[in-house]
């Protein structure tokens, strides 16, 4: 009661909402009533603007504090809206929200709104995405949890729920059941007394889904205190219980996190990789609560500009792969995913390549947090990225929402030259979203391409802005070119050509053309690459020199 004493002194306004539906909250209201959940709707709308300092909104529930989260609430203008739903808060005592840290005179106060219609105001954005996953509103980065059961792909990811911006960390969720046409199911983890919800993963054990998750404490000294958590499903993922003997692994370093579990029936137990700073730990369990050490992996192996994030460990035939992204230290700057080919025996995975030899995943600079679905039909390994860079992914230029995921990818196996690589090809989804063959690119849209030893292809605009993408046999290099791709002035690390070898000859390309995206693939698998690109206009023009191309619209 003390906390919550010093809490209310240092309010600077105390909203109060009254009983109508659907109507705008006037400054006075705000100021001195209470709101009766009976008699209001769902949503309470908070006014935002990005370049506003954070306040704190608080939901007291009967004068116990709810719920707190950072909301860049508007001060002398709305950018956009985003939603306080007080449904879970509604029915249980007197229901009050607060702001602290915004002076009383901000726009806020005359604009919020509260209803029962989830869509309001919501902005038709040029740059969403047509068939690519995306939050409705928000922010989202890392890919979490993903899993497929009963014929459907369920997809969590990292999520502020309160701004486009990253902060508050939820899991948000989508559902699927064809990796194109996603419903939004709401937020699935919210934050606790241990923290916010950081990354981790899902796994269906006996029918039912455990997810696994990071979660994440400030300190009063700096930094934050990461430690590992367990929720379980009985719905089939929609909502989840929190296990109460939380947090179930705990260490003292930092970056302590994103814990990938998996059953490993060669062993008949669960293993479990954890990124610890630059650095993959690998632990056991009979139950997924108890853990135990095994080993560690990393030190002098590959790339070791950044933090290691958000691993993954998985078998493709007789050989194991470890996925290991990293940030910064991608091959063109900020994030990127590398990996390691081995063997792993339940305790140790050992990497067949030498220690500084390096792989990639995808040579583009918006290609992050890859992680595989469990539990994936036909002994498949499909996977998806967050597609974007910490470069620059505060300030892409959308609004309401920020950040797509990529295209659904399946994952293979390939040698060359003495080495093992992992293959990546669009996922077979991707061939029934193809509508009728056009003549020209569309804003959404696959290009086909035929190509020969030396091709050039270049995406234009009206506008002058384009595209160039280049394949050289000789060299065996494929690059793409974003400087003159649009809007690229948000960062000087936006404007780039990206280049990736092609480990021998292509004989066709597959690209995959969205409103803010290009996405390259060799139909054999052996190169990828994905790039943002933000054009004032769709491209809408294509020009093959040394290639025939086949252009399929998408259909959303």
């Amino acid at each position: 009661m003390n906390m919550m004493k010093s809490c209310l002194m240092t309010l600077t306004a105390v909203m109060v909402l009254t009983m109508a539906k659907a109507q705008t909250v006037t400054p006075q209201a705000c100021e001195q009533s209470i709101v009766t959940p009976k008699d209001t709707g769902r949503y309470l709308w908070l006014p935002i603007q990005e370049s506003a300092p954070e306040g704190k909104v608080q939901v007291i529930v009967s004068s116990l504090l709810q719920m707190e989260q950072n909301v860049r609430m508007a001060r002398e203008q709305v950018d956009y809206y985003v939603a306080l739903d007080l449904q879970p808060y509604q029915g249980k005592g007197s229901l009050r929200v607060c702001v602290q840290n915004v002076p009383t005179g901000s726009v806020c106060f005359k604009k919020l709104v509260q209803n029962d219609d989830a869509d309001f105001a919501l902005i038709n954005e040029k740059f969403r995405p047509l068939y690519h996953h995306t939050p409705k509103r928000g922010w989202m980065n890392d890919p979490n949890g993903m899993f497929y059961k009963d014929g459907t792909w369920n997809l969590y990811y990292q999520y502020n729920p309160y701004g486009s911006m990253w902060g508050n960390m939820h899991w948000g969720h989508s559902a699927s059941t064809d990796l194109i046409h996603w419903k939004d199911e709401g937020v699935a983890l919210a934050p606790d007394v241990w923290g916010t919800i950081f990354s981790g993963s899902c796994v269906v054990d006996r029918g039912n889904v455990v997810a696994m998750y990071t979660a994440s404490r400030p300190t009063p000294f700096g930094g934050d205190v990461q430690a590992q958590c367990i929720a379980f499903s009985n719905d089939g993922g929609k909502t989840f219980t929190k296990y109460e003997g939380n947090p179930v692994l705990t260490a003292e370093d930092k970056d302590f996190r994103d814990p990938r579990p998996f059953w490993n029936e060669d062993i008949k137990a669960w293993n479990l990789i954890l990124a610890v700073g630059q650095e993959m730990r690998i632990y056991s369990s009979p139950d997924l609560k108890k853990w135990k050490y095994e080993s560690s992996f990393g030190k002098e192996y590959g790339n070791h500009g950044g933090v290691w994030e958000c691993p993954d460990l998985f078998k493709i035939g007789e050989k194991w792969v470890l996925i290991c992204n990293i940030n910064p230290g991608g091959p063109f700057g900020g994030s990127a995913t590398q990996y390691f080919v081995g063997q792993f025996d339940g305790k140790k995975f050992t990497c067949e390549s030498k220690p500084e030899v390096t792989k990639w995943l995808d040579f583009g600079k918006d290609h992050y947090a890859t992680v595989s679905f469990y539990n994936a039909p036909d002994n498949r390994r499909t996977v998806l990225a967050w597609m974007s860079n910490w470069q620059y992914a505060n300030q892409v230029p959308t609004l309401q929402f920020r950040s797509a995921n990529s295209i659904p990818r399946d994952l293979g196996l390939f040698e060359y030259k003495g080495e093992t690589f992992v293959s990546v090809v669009p996922s077979r989804e991707m061939l029934g979203a193809r509508g009728a063959k056009v003549k020209q690119p569309t804003e959404a849209c696959e290009v086909v391409i035929d190509i020969k030893k030396q091709t050039e292809i270049v995406l234009s605009n009206a506008k002058g802005e384009q595209v160039t993408m280049t394949y050289d046999g000789q060299k065996q290099t494929f690059s793409m070119n974003r400087t003159k791709s649009g809007d690229v002035g948000f960062s000087l690390d936006f404007p780039c050509v990206t280049e990736a070898p092609t480990c021998g000859t292509i004989k066709q390309l597959r690209i995959f053309i969205d409103r803010c995206s290009i996405e390259a693939f060799d139909s054999d698998g052996k190169m990828a690459m994905t790039n943002l690109v933000f054009p004032s206009e769709p491209y809408n023009t294509i020009k093959v020199k040394g290639g025939k191309a086949t252009i399929y619209a998408l259909v959303p």
